[in-house]
């Protein structure tokens, strides 16, 4: 009882969507784990190594859409910087996995990863110091993009930047880490950035176990955002910043201090980010400079429009959904696959301003129309004979 009443507190319980989403998180961990492990190989139904990385690479952008869609979609912050924060986790996670190698890398020293041996550097940076420790990394992925999103956050909004100008200091933010990532000489692999990762806490990450794992620990992180998303948005905070993306001018008049509620929000969604960037790396087995590229911040934003704005659940179908999109048409028709991500986002803007989540309230009204149509008594219009007296 006391576990369903948190659920109501949270909202999950009224709302279907929420247990249609998260039950269906559910069935796909599960399944995927089972046919992984369980099926041979040889098995049409088996699913391989490259099929767990697919899928945990669209968890963790689901992830990734689910903060845009905080911010975006119930504050009506447009970021497109949220590929910084992403990155930053990645980077974080990252540098922990290059000092795990060890001994193990290409050129054999105990200390510095083989970038370093191969730029000449003498001495492990003091900034790589901590990151042999998992504790450490963890609390880097969350205070790295936190502190960055804070500094930043703070900034832009005691100075009231709002609507196209955010998003494009955002944009310049994101931009200009990428360019200082590409730097030998700043310490985080250059151009190449950091791979060939061995182990997780000394289990062997190319290992189909170590990979099942890692995507049911994605998939708890996705529920488990999912979850403190709802909360905040059915809070009462969650009515403030609601009230803030509607008429955000009432909303100061009406004393709410308008930039201490943007600020925790923007701050708790490049935590998010934070997260999902960690959880990236060790799966895909690489993180470089060009996961900053401002381009990558503009896609989890049309993620978002064509799932649907403030909807959340919606925000992370629509990630999923055209990421795997993405991989199709990228191998079948790699010439146009650009156009059509551009065309679905037009198209979506025009006639699905809702998103893909906005079908199913659309669908309903029809169906309780028809029903409503079909229940009216039959009525015969005109005169009626009158019954024969014979």
């Amino acid at each position: 009882m006391r576990l369903r009443s948190r659920a109501r507190r949270l909202g999950v319980v009224r709302d279907p969507g929420s247990i249609w989403f998260l039950g269906s998180l559910a069935v796909l961990v599960i399944g995927v784990a089972t046919l992984n492990l369980l099926v041979p190989d040889a098995s049409v139904l088996h699913v391989s190594r490259y099929g767990l990385t697919l899928i945990g690479k669209y968890l963790c952008y689901a992830m990734l859409a689910l903060a845009v869609d905080l911010i975006w979609g119930y504050c009506g912050i447009l970021s497109l910087g949220q590929a910084a924060f992403f990155s930053l986790g990645g980077y974080a996670m990252g540098m922990y996995l290059m000092r795990e190698i060890g001994p193990r890398g290409v050129y054999g020293d105990p200390i510095l990863p083989d970038f370093m041996v191969f730029l000449n550097w003498k001495s492990l940076p003091w900034f790589w110091y901590g990151f042999n420790h998992f504790w450490f990394a963890l609390l880097m992925v969350i205070l790295a993009p936190g502190l960055l999103a804070l500094a930043f956050g703070w900034l832009a909004f005691r100075s009231r930047v709002t609507g196209v100008y955010f998003s494009i200091i955002t944009q310049a933010l994101t931009y200009a880490l990428m360019l200082a990532f590409f730097r030998n000489d700043m310490g985080f692999g250059g151009n190449n950035g950091f791979t060939d990762f061995k182990d997780i806490l000394g289990f062997n990450l190319d290992s189909d176990r170590m990979r099942v794992v890692l995507l049911a620990i994605t998939a708890i992180s996705l529920a488990a955002s999912y979850v403190a998303c709802r909360a905040i948005v059915c809070s009462r905070a969650g009515r403030v910043i609601r009230a803030i993306r509607d008429a955000e001018d009432r909303t100061r008049f009406l004393g709410y201090r308008v930039e201490s509620f943007k600020l925790w929000v923007f701050v708790f969604s490049a935590v998010l980010a934070g997260i999902a960037g960690a959880l990236y790396v060790p799966q895909i087995g690489i993180i470089n400079p060009g996961e900053f590229s401002p381009i990558n911040s503009i896609e989890v934003v049309i993620w978002v429009a064509v799932g649907g704005r403030g909807t959340l659940s919606g925000a992370a179908v629509g990630a999923v959904l055209v990421n795997y999109a993405k991989t199709y048409f990228t191998s079948a028709l790699p010439e146009v696959w650009n156009y059509a991500l551009g065309a679905l986002f037009v198209l979506v803007t025009l006639f699905l301003p809702r998103g893909i989540a906005g079908l199913v309230p659309l669908l309903i009204r029809k169906r309780v129309r028809r029903a409503r149509k079909d229940a009216q008594p039959f009525v015969v219009h005109g005169d009626t004979p009158e019954p024969s007296s014979e």
